[in-house]
C-alpha cells in the first residue's frame, strides 16, 4: 500500500448518518470510502428493537438495521473498512486523515458522522441489564414500558423531558435526583412537579440495578444516607450525551458541549470540504431518522462542493 492514498470523499462513522451519506454519495458516483470506527453501526447496535424508524412496520433489531444499511451502501459501491480514524489535519487542502495511527489518506471531502455516546453511571449492573430494562433513550424505548413503573436518573432538562414523556405511558415514574435541586429550567421543573404520576426522589443516588433473567425488577438507592429498594421494570439514564469529537478538537469549531457547529440549514462546518451529520452535530433530536436525514444532506452538500471544485479554473 502507498504511504498516502487519495480518496474523493471519506466518511467517518457507520451509524444511520454515515451509511445514508454513503448511499447517496455512491449513487452520485463519488466512490465514497467509509471507516466504521470502534463501534461499527454506532449506538443502534446496542438497541434490541427499533420501532420508530419508517419502513419497518414490525420493528427491527438495531444491529440488523445497521447490517441492512451497510449492505445497501455496499451495493452502490461504497468501500467499507473496519478501522478507526485516529487523527485529522484540516489545516490545508486536500484534507488529511490518519487511520489506525499509521495510514495517511488525502480526501477532497470529508463527512464526519461519528455520533455521540450516552453517559452512564458506571455501575456493573447497568451494563448487565442494558437493553433488558436499562435504556438511555425514552423516546426510543418508552413504548415497551407502557403500564409499568420506571425510574429516570438525572436533573436537567433532558431528565425532565424524559420523565414527562414516560409519565404518559407508564403508571409511575420515579425521578432520581442526586441533589436537593434540579438543573432543569423552571418551566420544565414545574411540569414535572405538576405531573401526578412523577415522584421526585431528592438527595438520592443509584447504587445498583436489580433484576433477574427477565430483566430489571428494581433499583437500590441511597436516599439521604439510607438504603432502600424501589420496584421498577425500566431504568432510564438522562445524564447527558458526549459527542465523539475528541479527534476534531482544534480542527473544527464546536459548541461548549463538544458538538460540531454547522451552518444553519446545511451540514457545512467552518472548514472547506468538511461536513458533519447525525448526532455529532445534533444535541436536540438524536434520533436514527434525523441522523439519516442529515446524512443525506451531507452527501448532497459534499457533491455540490466537489462539483464546484471541479469547475474552478486551473491557474498556471
Amino acid at each position: 500500500m502507498k504511504n498516502t492514498d487519495k480518496v474523493k470523499i471519506l466518511i467517518i462513522g457507520s451509524g444511520p448518518a454515515g451509511y445514508t451519506a454513503a448511499i447517496y454519495a455512491a449513487r452520485a458516483g463519488l466512490k465514497p470510502v467509509l471507516y466504521t470506527g470502534g463501534q461499527p453501526g454506532g449506538q443502534l447496535t446496542t438497541t434490541n428493537d427499533v420501532e420508530n424508524f419508517p419502513g419497518y412496520p414490525e420493528g427491527v433489531n438495531g444491529s440488523q438495521m445497521m447490517v441492512d444499511l451497510q449492505k445497501q451502501a455496499e451495493r452502490f459501491g461504497t468501500q467499507i473498512h473496519y478501522a478507526q480514524v485516529t487523527a485529522v489535519d484540516f489545516s490545508s487542502y486536500p484534507l488529511k486523515i490518519t487511520i489506525d495511527d499509521k495510514q495517511l489518506l488525502e480526501a477532497e471531502a470529508v463527512i464526519v458522522a461519528t455520533g455521540a455516546s450516552a453517559k452512564y453511571l458506571g455501575l456493573p449492573s447497568e451494563q448487565a441489564f442494558l437493553n433488558r430494562g436499562v435504556s438511555a433513550c425514552a423516546v426510543c424505548d418508552g413504548f415497551f414500558y407502557r403500564g409499568k413503573e420506571v425510574a429516570v436518573v438525572g436533573a436537567g432538562d433532558s431528565a425532565a423531558e424524559e420523565a414527562t414523556y414516560l409519565s404518559k405511558l407508564c403508571t409511575q415514574v420515579h425521578l432520581i435526583v442526586r441533589r436537593n435541586e434540579m438543573r432543569a429550567s423552571k418551566i420544565m421543573q414545574e411540569r414535572v412537579k405538576n405531573t401526578p404520576n412523577i415522584q421526585i426522589h431528592w438527595n438520592t443516588q443509584t447504587e445498583e440495578i436489580l433484576g433477574d433473567d427477565q430483566g430489571v425488577t428494581g433499583i437500590r438507592v441511597n436516599a439521604n444516607g439510607a438504603s432502600k429498594v424501589i420496584a421498577v421494570q425500566g431504568f432510564f439514564l438522562a445524564i447527558g450525551h458526549q459527542p465523539n469529537t475528541a479527534i476534531f478538537r482544534g480542527q473544527l469549531e464546536m459548541d461548549e458541549a463538544g458538538y460540531i457547529k454547522v451552518s444553519s440549514g446545511s451540514t457545512k462546518t467552518g472548514v472547506e470540504g468538511v461536513f458533519a451529520a447525525g448526532d455529532v452535530a445534533d444535541r436536540v433530536y438524536r434520533q436514527a431518522v434525523t441522523a439519516a436525514g442529515t446524512g443525506c444532506m451531507s452527501a448532497l452538500d459534499a457533491e455540490k462542493f466537489l462539483a464546484a471544485k471541479e469547475a474552478e479554473p486551473i491557474h498556471a
